[in-house]
């Protein structure tokens, strides 16, 4: 008898024994955001990981970070996700992106929409990345002069334009090198305004307005919820664009972009990979090929903007 007892708890240790060594070998993934995390980016994620057969939680554990448009937080949550020597980074933006270079060169990264990453440094070229680094580019040079064509289209009048950018983002100065000629062509004059912090984003816009902007271009990475880029927009009477969706459903004017949930679910896909031995500096990164637009009419008509037909027949959404 006393044998069988023991035979029985030799068995159950030995099941919590593997119990544990297999949730031990269970991936964890870090996630980070340059912008704050969203419904629609976890959603995205998890349903593109469900497609290769992880379930949050029991075949994979995700650390999700969002650092809300600030630089220095997305760094120290960089620093922690590597520290908890995740299996694979995924990164969304820029600034997450950089900040996840800057952590580790061992750690596979996976980009999931960030601006040009040969132009910001992250990788010697698209077809072979080298280094620790894969993923999905959300830029597109020929999208900053379709940013610029929309404005005109809305306002035909338009002289003066001004661009806002997060200087501290490596991507601010290819954002401004891509706008530029696209202005050039257009007739138009770019003025360009560098905020280094959410206490500033007033003052840069009353800046834009004391130098004659008629309409603004925002950086993805200034639509964070405590820059306040599409409500200071509206107060300055500035119709605006951003390549973010959230900065239309927030009330700025326009948006025109790759998706970003479409971007953060391929993502999963390079995750699969990786995670089955695929190495990061062989596998290409990607270029979004579908792009969308969402005009804010409600906004508009508060800037007494007259929306051509035409423009609300293209859009993706109009929100009312």
């Amino acid at each position: 008898m006393r044998r069988r007892v023991l035979l029985v708890a030799l068995l159950l240790l030995a099941g919590v024994a593997a119990a544990q060594a297999q949730q031990g070998a269970r991936p964890v993934i870090g996630f980070l955001s340059s912008i704050q995390l969203s419904g629609a980016m976890r959603e995205a994620f998890v349903g593109g990981l469900a497609e290769h057969g992880y379930r949050e939680g029991k075949d994979i554990e995700i650390l999700w970070r969002g650092a809300d448009g600030k630089p220095e937080l997305a760094k120290r949550f960089a620093e922690e996700l590597v520290a908890q020597r995740v299996r694979v980074l995924v990164t969304v933006l820029t600034p997450a992106a950089r900040a996840a270079k800057d952590a580790t060169r061992d750690i596979p990264i996976v980009l999931a929409y960030v601006g040009d990453p040969v132009a910001t440094g992250l990788v010697a070229s698209l077809a072979r990345p080298g280094g620790n680094i894969t993923g999905i580019s959300g830029n597109s040079v020929e999208t900053a002069g379709k940013r610029m064509e929309l404005l005109r289209e809305t306002m035909p009048g338009l002289k003066i334009v001004g661009l806002m950018i997060l200087g501290s983002d490596p991507f601010a100065r290819p954002f401004v090198d891509e706008m530029q000629p696209a202005a050039r062509r257009l007739g138009l004059q770019l003025h360009v305004v560098d905020v280094r912090t959410p206490e500033k984003i007033d003052a840069a816009f009353s800046e834009l307005r004391k130098r004659g902007a008629e309409a603004v271009v925002v950086q993805g990475a200034l639509t964070g919820s405590s820059w306040r880029a599409a409500e200071l927009a509206l107060r300055y009477r500035l119709p605006s664009i951003s390549p973010q969706r959230r900065f239309a459903e927030d009330g700025g004017m326009m948006y025109h972009g790759s998706s970003l949930p479409a971007a953060v679910r391929r993502g999963a896909w390079y995750v699969d990979r990786i995670l089955k031995g695929a190495k990061p500096a062989e596998m290409a990164i990607e270029q979004p090929t579908r792009f969308e637009l969402v005009i804010n009419a409600r906004t508009a008509r508060s800037l007494g903007v007259a929306l051509p037909a035409a423009l609300l027949v293209r859009a993706d959404q109009v929100i009312e």
